[in-house]
């Protein structure tokens, strides 16, 4: 999975928990763009500050559940499908 910090925005307190807990390689916005799926991390202003982008659906998951198992909250989890692009977004509840 790719992940990218967006410029200008301020990364999470949790993030260095995200960093440590799930694999991600750094790539450019728009290499993690191109990915199938594309997660969202909100910081506390509520702004999203990160993107993880996955290949495979395999990937998505294992990102999902380790954000979960965080404490994390998926706002578009209830939604029928992906929103602005993306198919997860996840912040502090």
């Amino acid at each position: 999975m790719k992940t990218v910090l967006l410029q200008g925005k301020k990364p999470a307190n949790y993030d260095k928990t995200i960093i440590a807990n799930i694999l991600l390689e750094q790539a450019s916005e728009a290499e993690v763009r191109k990915e199938k799926m594309i997660i969202g991390l909100r910081n506390e202003d509520g702004e999203i500050y990160r993107l993880i982008g996955a290949t495979k659906p395999n990937s998505f998951m294992n990102a999902v559940e380790e954000l979960d198992d965080m404490g994390l909250e998926d706002e578009l989890e209830d939604s029928d499908g992906p929103q602005d692009g993306y198919d997860a977004i996840f912040g502090e509840p």
